[in-house]
C-alpha cells in the first residue's frame, strides 16, 4: 500500500503538462527528474493555423483501457462509485479546466458545442470510447496553438508601439471569469498578458530588441513543445482525469507514467544515470548522478549533446534529433546489464561532424536527492552547550521491486533512518529531530516501520476498508521491541507535511514519545494501492487511516504541540480541503497504547518557554511579517501595466523587505545592508505572468549580495525546535517518568 504525494492543484499541475505537451512532466531520463529550457526551435516556421494543425486520434487498446479503468473504480474503491450522468459531469468539469482552467483558449461557443457532452460521457466511457475526450483536446489544441501563433505575432511586430504609460490592468485569477465570446476579445486578453511580459523586461532593463529576441524564443519554444502532442499524451490526460472524477488522489497511469510513478517511489531506476534536458533541438547532458554508470564510465560529460541512439553493442544508431524528451528517455532508459551506444556532439564541439560514440552498460542508479540526511546543530542554551541531531526524511520511499527480487541493499527510508540515528548517537547527540516538512508521503509500511525505531512494541496505525455494510477496521503496529533511538524527540512538520507523514507524526503525538513542532499537517488520510492493468496501472484509494487514538487526519491533518510560523499559512488553497472531491472526516474506535512521557504534563510550560522567546526573537518575528506580506500580495486581483505606477509598487515592495530584512539583521547582530536604488542595479528579477502558472508578485533582486552570508544562518525552525527539547531535557531532570516505567492505558481520541 502506498501514500501518494498531495497534489496542492491538480488542475493547474495537469494545465502545465499540456502547454509543454505533456512530454516531459514526469519524465526520468537515464537517471533523474527532467528540466526544461528555453528552445528556440522552429524559428524559421511558418505560423499558419492550417499548416500546423493536425487533430490527434486514439487508439483502440485506450478505449478497453477505459472499460476497466471503470470497472476497478466500480469494484474496488473505497467508496462506492456509480458512473452516472453526475460523474459525467464531474469527469466533463475535471477535463475543461485542466486543459483551461484560467480560461485563456477556449470561447463560449467552444463550450457551447462540447457542453452535449456533459451527461454522456458515462455512456461513451462504458462502451470503451474515448473520442469526446480527444474531440475537447483537440478543440484546445487549435486554439493553444491559434493563441501561440498571435502571441508570437504580436512580439516580433508590435513591441515598439507598446504604450506603457495608459491606464491598463491585467487581472491575475481569472479561474471565475467567462469565456471569451469572439476572438477579438481573446486578443484583448492576450494583448495585456503579452504587454505584462513586455514591461517585466523593459524594467529589468532590456532593449526592445532583447525582449523580442526573448520573448519571440519563449514562445515559439513552446509552440515547438506543443506540436510534439501525441495521442498517447491525450488518452493519459482524459483517463486520468475520469479517475480524479472519483477523489483527488485516484489517478490512472499509461505505461510510461506508470514506470516514472513507480521509480519516484522506489528512489532507483535502471538506465545510466544522466540528467537530461531540452537544448534548441537536441537532447542535452545536464548532470550526471554520482554513482550511475554514465559518471563511473567518464566518456558522458555534462553538456554533451545527444544526437543518435544504438541498443546493444551492434545495433543501428538512430537519429533522435528534434525528437520528443520522453521519446528519447524511453530508448535510453533499459534493464540492468543490457548496453546503450549514444552519438554524442561533445560539450567542447560545435558541430556534428565531431560526435563521437560512447558505450555504456545500464546498471541500477540509486536516487540519493530524496534519502534520508542527518546533521548535527550545535547550540548554547541557558549556560550549556547542546548537540541536537536532525534527521531529514524527504519521503517514505520503498524500493518494492529490489526487495522482491530479494537484493539486499534496496532501498529503504526506515533502513537509512536506522542507520542515521545509530550514527548519531556515536557522536553523542542530545536529542533528535525528524525533520518532515515538505514530505508529501509515500509507503504507509514504511511509516508504520519508522514508529517502530522510536518505540518498543505497540500499534502505530489503523485501517479501515470497504466491505459489507460498514467495512471494518485493523491495527497495524510494530513487534520488534528493539528502539533504535530511546532518547528525546521531536517533529517537525508543516502544512505540506502529508500521508505518511501524518501516520508517524501522529502516532509519535499520541504515544507522547516526542513533540511534534511546526505547522498543522496536509490532512490527507486515505490510503491507494496501486493495481495493474493491461494497459497502465490505477492507483486507486481503497481505505482510509486513522490514528491509534482513533482520529482521522482527513482534512484536519496533525495539529502540532506547539507551533511554529509556518509559510504556507499565506495560502489557502494548500490541504485536503481545498482538493474537489476528498473524503469527509470520521473516527474510529481507539485501541490501547501506552505513554512513554509526560509530555502533555510539561507542555504549558514547554509552550510559555517558546512564546517568550519567539516574541522577541528576529527570525520568528520577520517569518510573521513575511506570511502577512505574502497574504495581502496574493489578495491583489489585478495588477498594472502602467509603467510609473508598476516601478512605484515594485520600490515600495523592496523597501518594505529591505527594512524587515534589516530588522531582522540588526535584532541578530549581524551587519545591515545597505538601500541600493532599483536602477542602479544590474540585475533585476522578472516578474512575470505565463501562459498558465502561478504569479510572483515578490521582488527579491537586492537579496543576492547577501546570499552566502544568510546561508550560513541556521534554519531557525531548526534551531527552535532543538531549544524546545533542551527545555524538555530540563523540565524532566529527576522526573520518574521515564520511558521504561510508564504504564498502558487507552486514550481517548482527543
Amino acid at each position: 500500500m502506498i501514500q501518494e504525494l498531495p497534489k496542492h492543484s491538480f488542475s493547474k499541475t495537469l494545465r502545465s503538462a499540456v502547454l509543454v505537451g505533456l512530454s516531459s512532466v514526469l519524465g526520468l531520463g537515464a537517471g533523474l527528474a527532467l528540466a526544461q529550457e528555453d528552445d528556440p526551435g522552429l524559428l524559421n516556421t511558418v505560423l499558419d493555423i492550417d499548416a500546423l494543425y493536425s487533430p490527434l486520434s486514439s487508439e483502440p487498446v485506450h478505449g478497453q483501457t477505459a472499460i476497466s479503468l471503470l470497472a476497478e473504480l466500480e469494484s474496488k474503491h473505497y467508496s462506492a462509485v456509480d458512473i452516472d450522468d453526475n460523474f459525467s459531469s464531474t469527469v466533463f468539469d475535471s477535463f475543461l479546466d485542466a486543459l483551461d482552467g484560467s480560461k485563456l483558449y477556449f470561447m463560449k461557443e467552444d463550450i457551447d458545442r462540447l457542453s452535449a457532452y456533459r451527461y454522456t460521457l458515462d455512456d461513451t466511457l462504458l462502451d470503451g470510447s474515448i473520442e469526446p475526450g480527444f474531440e475537447m483536446y483537440n478543440i484546445y489544441y487549435k486554439r493553444i496553438l491559434e493563441r501561440m501563433i498571435y502571441a508570437v505575432n504580436r512580439i516580433e511586430n508590435d513591441i515598439p508601439a507598446m504604450d506603457f504609460s495608459l491606464e491598463e490592468s491585467i487581472t491575475l485569477d481569472r479561474e471565475d471569469a467567462p469565456y471569451a465570446e469572439s476572438i477579438a476579445e481573446l486578443d484583448e486578453i492576450w494583448r495585456l498578458r503579452i504587454k505584462n511580459s513586455v514591461l517585466s523586461l523593459k524594467l529589468a532593463g532590456d532593449t526592445d530588441e532583447e525582449i523580442m529576441d526573448k520573448l519571440s524564443k519563449r514562445y515559439r519554444n513552446q509552440l515547438s513543445q506543443i506540436l510534439k502532442t501525441n495521442g498517447k499524451d491525450v488518452f493519459q490526460a482524459y483517463l486520468a482525469n475520469v479517475a480524479i472524477a472519483v477523489d483527488p488522489h485516484t489517478s490512472y497511469f499509461s505505461p510510461r507514467d506508470s514506470e516514472n510513478f513507480n521509480m519516484g517511489l522506489s528512489l532507483s531506476l535502471q538506465g545510466i544515470g544522466a540528467q537530461l534536458t531540452t537544448d534548441e533541438e537536441y537532447t542535452k547532458v545536464v548532470e550526471l548522478i554520482k554513482g550511475g554508470p554514465a559518471e563511473i564510465g567518464e566518456e558522458l560529460q555534462q553538456g554533451d549533446r545527444i544526437i543518435g541512439i544504438g541498443q546493444g553493442v551492434d545495433g543501428d544508431i538512430q537519429d533522435v534529433v528534434g525528437m520528443r524528451l520522453d521519446d528519447v528517455v524511453a530508448q535510453i532508459r533499459g534493464e540492468k546489464g543490457t548496453v546503450v551506444r549514444l552519438s554524442v556532439i561533445p560539450v567542447d564541439s560545435v558541430s556534428e561532424t565531431n560526435a563521437t560514440v560512447v558505450s555504456i552498460t545500464r546498471d541500477t542508479v540509486k536516487l540519493e536527492d530524496q534519502s534520508a540526511k542527518k546533521e548535527v546543530i550545535e547550540l548554547s542554551y541557558n549556560g550549556d552547550d547542546y548537540k541536537i541531531g536532525v534527521v531529514d526524511l524527504p519521503t517514505f520511499y520503498f524500493d518494492f521491486e529490489a526487495a522482491a527480487r530479494g537484493d539486499q541493499d534496496f532501498k529503504s527510508s526506515t533502513r537509512d533512518v536506522r542507520v542515521l540515528l545509530e550514527e548519531l548517537e556515536e557522536e553523542g547527540v542530545d536529542a533528535v529531530v525528524v525533520d518532515l516538512r515538505n514530505n508529501g508521503g509515500g509507503s504507509l509500511s514504511e511509516a508504520n516501520q519508522l514508529v517502530g525505531l522510536f518505540i518498543e512494541t505497540g500499534p502505530t496505525v489503523q485501517i479501515r476498508y470497504s466491505g459489507l455494510r460498514n467495512g471494518f477496521t485493523r491495527s497495524f503496529g510494530d513487534n520488534d521491541p528493539e528502539m533504535a533511538y530511546a532518547g528525546p524527540l521531536a517533529v517537525l512538520v508543516n502544512r505540506t507535511s502529508a500521508s505518511a507523514s501524518e501516520i508517524f507524526a501522529g502516532a509519535i503525538q499520541d504515544y507522547e514519545r516526542g513533540i511534534v513542532l511546526g505547522g498543522q499537517t496536509f490532512g490527507k488520510g486515505t490510503v491507494q494501492e496501486i493495481i495493474p492493468m493491461d494497459y497502465g496501472q490505477v492507483k486507486l484509494t481503497r481505505s482510509k487511516f486513522y490514528r491509534i487514538s482513533g482520529e482521522s487526519t482527513q482534512h484536519r491533518g496533525v495539529v502540532p504541540d506547539i507551533s511554529f510560523p509556518d509559510f504556507y499559512d499565506a495560502y489557502e488553497d494548500i490541504g485536503e480541503s481545498s482538493l474537489d472531491g476528498a473524503l469527509p472526516w470520521d473516527t474510529v474506535r481507539p485501541v490501547e497504547y501506552r505513554h512513554y512521557l509526560a509530555i502533555q504534563e510539561v507542555l504549558p510550560q514547554l509552550q510559555q518557554l517558546h512564546e517568550e522567546r519567539a516574541e522577541s526573537s528576529a527570525d520568528f518575528i520577520y517569518l510573521e511579517n513575511q506570511i502577512e506580506r505574502t497574504r495581502e500580495l496574493r489578495g491583489r486581483e489585478e495588477i498594472s501595466l502602467n509603467e510609473l505606477v508598476v516601478k512605484t509598487e515594485r520600490e515600495e515592495s523592496r523597501r518594505r523587505e529591505f527594512d524587515a530584512e534589516n530588522m531582522r539583521r540588526m535584532m541578530k547582530g549581524l551587519p545591515l545592508r545597505d538601500w541600493v536604488d532599483a536602477d542602479a542595479e544590474e540585475d533585476e528579477e522578472e516578474v512575470e505572468i505565463s501562459a498558465n502558472d502561478d504569479v510572483s508578485l515578490v521582488d527579491n533582486s537586492d537579496d543576492e549580495a547577501l546570499e552566502d552570508e544568510v546561508e550560513e544562518e541556521k534554519d531557525p525552525l531548526l534551531l527552535e525546535s532543538g531549544r524546545v527539547l533542551v527545555d524538555f531535557i530540563a523540565l524532566n531532570r529527576g522526573n520518574a517518568n521515564s520511558i521504561s516505567d510508564t504504564s498502558s492505558r487507552q486514550r481517548p481520541a482527543r
